[in-house]
């Protein structure tokens, strides 16, 4: 599949805050499930997202370091929450608490991702975006995409020890 350009709205792909979204990835981040609600929200048929990269709904303005921590956390066997700005196919947006576990198999191996998204509350956005609106500016000041990574991971984590927390600390305190 063909992967057109995608440009931010601006508006908001709704969903309910009792709703759940749910999908599952192979090792490698590739779609192998997605629920009734993630198509709806994002857009796409199940046809379109299975086996496609999950990266298929990242939105520009989203800090890659944040994507940085979370594959680091999934691929050694832990969980992760996360705040996650995506955006539909239409380039609507939407916000999502994420809470991301590896799979495994009998034998403890892991085998692939899963991933449960609520609608976060708007006050715990309206404070987790400055720091992704940080996080971002030290990616694009920089001379390339892995280098901006790294150093707004690297800033990430420096702020995080300063304050004496971890990551998790730090998203449930938000």
């Amino acid at each position: 599949m063909a992967r057109v350009r995608v440009q931010p709205t601006g508006r908001e792909s709704p969903f309910g805050e009792d709703e759940i979204i749910v999908s599952k990835t192979d090792l490698k981040g590739r779609i192998t499930y997605a629920n009734d609600v993630f198509l709806r929200v994002s857009n796409y048929t199940s046809r379109e997202i299975l086996g496609a990269p999950h990266s298929i709904i990242r939105h520009p303005e989203m800090p890659r370091c944040v994507f940085k921590l979370l594959w680091d956390t999934i691929k050694a066997g832990e969980e992760i929450f996360a705040y996650v700005l995506n955006m539909a196919k239409n380039g609507d947006h939407y916000w999502v608490f994420a809470h991301v576990t590896p799979t495994f198999d009998d034998a403890g191996a892991v085998t692939g991702y899963h991933s449960n998204r609520r609608k976060p509350d708007p006050a715990q956005i309206k404070k987790i975006k400055p720091l992704y609106d940080s996080l971002l500016a030290i990616e694009k000041r920089a001379p390339d995409r892995k280098q901006g990574m790294q150093q707004s991971y690297d800033h990430l984590i420096a702020d995080l020890r300063a304050k004496g927390i971890t990551y998790d600390e730090f998203v449930f305190s938000v």
